[in-house]
């Protein structure tokens, strides 16, 4: 086992204490309760599938990105920046308040928020299969179940290893989780190459995948891959915070429209704004 520890500057506002708090929220894939100063969790590395933990911390402006494992620790410790968001410059996402006073009421209250909670958008999409006509919290069961039938020291299983795997789960999820596995295999959902391509592009990418259809394509791009700046078609309960916020009248692709380059960003922030208030998850 070797360790790894890399000190990242982070362009524009970050709050690690908020991210965390979020995140413990984050219902597919909650973080245990932490200590205030760090955030501690285990995933797969997308480089090479290998297991690693991490343990970050902020000192002012800038992130310090402590990895173990065996396997390549520098892309582990590049990938923890993509699932924080610290790889992006954030040094604009004030003006987006500046212009729409909504958002900048939720930077307030949520100060140094970026979107976080999936590991890799291999993860996103076995979530997006494991929770598909089932409540949120029994996805969430099915999603711990497999972590400790065939996970490792609390991570999701590799590709290769959770396609293989015999498990009982509802419908066809089995399948499907094959079909995750296949892509990531194949490379279909790696964070890198999904970014590099227009985000309406990487959907239709991911929408290739059996069992994966326009609503998890979203997630796996936007909330997986953590593409900075698009705007998710069929998030219902964002469309009703738009409407209570903005208006009878309001449509997000209106008023998102102020929201650039950080669409992404902004959408996140109101869905925990709203889920805050009326107590949803997921």
């Amino acid at each position: 086992m070797r360790t790894l520890t890399n000190e990242y500057d982070v362009r524009g506002p970050w709050s690690l204490a908020t991210s965390r708090r979020f995140w413990e929220g984050f219902t597919p894939a909650a973080l245990a309760p932490q200590a205030a100063d760090s955030l501690s969790t285990v995933f797969r590395v997308e480089a090479d599938w290998s297991w690693a933990d991490t343990e970050v911390t902020q000192q002012d402006g800038s992130a310090v990105v402590t990895v173990r494992g065996d396997g390549d620790l520098d892309a582990a410790a590049a990938q923890v920046t993509r699932f924080l968001c610290l790889d992006v410059d954030a040094e604009r996402w004030p003006d987006v308040g500046g212009r729409d006073p909504v958002i900048a009421d939720a930077q307030r209250q949520l100060p140094g928020l970026r979107p976080c909670g999936f590991h890799s958008p291999y993860e996103a999409a076995a979530w997006a299969v494991l929770s598909q006509r089932v409540r949120i919290v029994q996805a969430a069961r099915l999603r711990t179940g497999i972590i400790d039938e065939v996970g490792d020291e609390g991570a999701f299983p590799s590709p290769r290893r959770l396609r293989s795997a015999d498990l009982d789960l509802p419908g066809r999820k089995s399948e499907y989780l094959r079909a995750v596995a296949d892509a990531a295999l194949a490379g279909a959902l790696d964070t890198v190459t999904l970014r590099a391509v227009d985000a309406e592009e990487a959907k239709l990418r991911v929408q290739q995948i059996k069992g994966i259809g326009p609503f998890a394509a979203e997630l796996v791009v936007l909330r997986g891959a953590n593409v900075p700046d698009a705007v998710p078609a069929h998030e219902h309960r964002l469309e009703a915070e738009i409407t209570e916020r903005y208006g009878e009248d309001a449509t997000l692709d209106e008023v998102s429209l102020a929201w650039r380059p950080f669409r992404t960003w902004a959408c996140v922030l109101l869905r925990a704004m709203r889920e805050d208030r009326t107590h949803e998850t997921g």
